[in-house]
């Protein structure tokens, strides 16, 4: 016996937070609008304890973007950690090669991201196939799918911004290399800022629409700077003093390779264009100099970079969250050994215990 039930679903409305009505975090939402202006930077890396607004900034960017013909409103692509390398890049179709002669090409998630941003949650936990084919398409803005020895490039220009929280691990230093920028996030400290952001929350979750009507002018007027800044980028010039201030800024960070001073070179030329201005400064160098360099910074660097000046065009970043490490309970790691241990092994020697404490902010990296 069967019998047909229909039951009627609701379709879910969904607003998202505004970009304009975010509170706090500046360090975040300077380098997401300078990776907006210039998606060649390489994506933006945030790292930082559960709720401090990462995946809601994420989200606020895309709104932002200029829509296209093709994407209205630019697309939020979410890259979840169970996918495949085909789901990422896509996959061709031999068969149909090798049948009539034509290519047929099935998007990835790449391809769906195109114009808009491509959002990696815990982007520390992905194989590292999955990390290497993305970045390679965030900083090239193409993607090359190949199969049996056929190959097919497409373009692939978005907004890369990864999220992690350190404490679930680190991401291989090759890796971590090439994001463009990153910003290490910490709780807000402060009652009146924390007060703040609870206010704007239950405003936003009470009435989305309302709440956006509110911010609608101000949202107007970042998403006009956006598309403003990427019209003047290639009309913006270098000089030579500048290239200086980012070859020293990096050589007295102690990176390796010249990555750093291009992503140095190319996020104050997008801070320039965001400002209206045909020529990169030095001041801007140092303004994105920290962003570029902290989570390339080598051990023993002689001097660090210079912190974002405060004003309306810079804040210092917010302290790093304590992210020591502690023994257990008993403080003492020792497993349930046999008395006699293993044969020819040594008895347990007692030993004390020192506590670490964990390099606050993004690792220095490694000889």
């Amino acid at each position: 016996m069967t019998s047909d039930i229909t039951v009627p679903v609701e379709a879910a409305g969904h607003a998202d937070f505004p970009f304009a009505a975010l509170v706090g975090q500046p360090l975040l939402r300077r380098a997401l609008l300078l990776a907006a202006v210039d998606p060649a930077i390489g994506g933006v890396l945030v790292g930082g304890p559960r709720g401090t607004a990462k995946s809601t900034a994420a989200r606020a960017l895309a709104a932002l973007l200029p829509a296209t013909p093709a994407a209205s409103p630019a697309p939020f692509v979410t890259l979840p950690l169970s996918a495949s390398v085909e789901q990422l890049v896509g996959t061709l179709d031999v068969e149909d090669v090798l049948r009539d002669g034509r290519l047929r090409l099935a998007p990835g998630l790449l391809a769906r991201a195109h114009h808009g941003v491509l959002y990696v949650d815990e982007v520390n936990l992905l194989p590292d196939a999955l990390v290497d084919a993305m970045l390679d398409a965030a900083a090239s803005g193409v993607n090359t799918v190949e199969r049996d020895g056929i190959s097919h490039r497409h373009a692939a220009r978005f907004v890369l911004i990864g999220t992690m929280n350190p404490e679930e691990g680190e991401l291989r230093p090759q890796l971590l290399d090439r994001f463009g920028l990153s910003v290490t996030l910490a709780n807000p400290a402060d009652a009146a800022q924390r007060t703040e952001i609870l206010r704007t929350r239950l405003r936003f979750d009470a009435d989305p629409a309302a709440f956006a009507r509110d911010h609608a002018g101000e949202q107007a007027r970042l998403a006009g700077a956006v598309v403003a800044a990427q019209a003047l980028l290639p009309r913006i010039a270098w000089p030579d003093a500048v290239l200086q201030r980012a070859a020293a800024l990096a050589l007295a960070a102690g990176v390796d390779g010249l990555r750093a001073d291009l992503v140095m070179l190319r996020a104050a030329r997008a801070l320039a264009a965001l400002a209206g201005r045909d020529e990169v400064a030095a001041g801007d160098v140092d303004e994105v100099a920290e962003l570029a360099l902290a989570h390339r910074r080598g051990e023993g660097a002689s001097t660090p970079a210079p912190a974002p000046a405060a004003g309306p065009r810079g804040t210092p970043p917010p302290a790093d969250g304590d992210r020591s490490g502690r023994a257990g309970p008993d403080g003492d790691a020792s497993a349930d050994a046999s008395p006699m241990g293993d044969w020819g092994a040594l008895p347990p020697v007692a030993e004390t215990l020192t506590r670490v404490v964990a390099t606050q902010g993004w690792p220095a990296k490694k000889a």
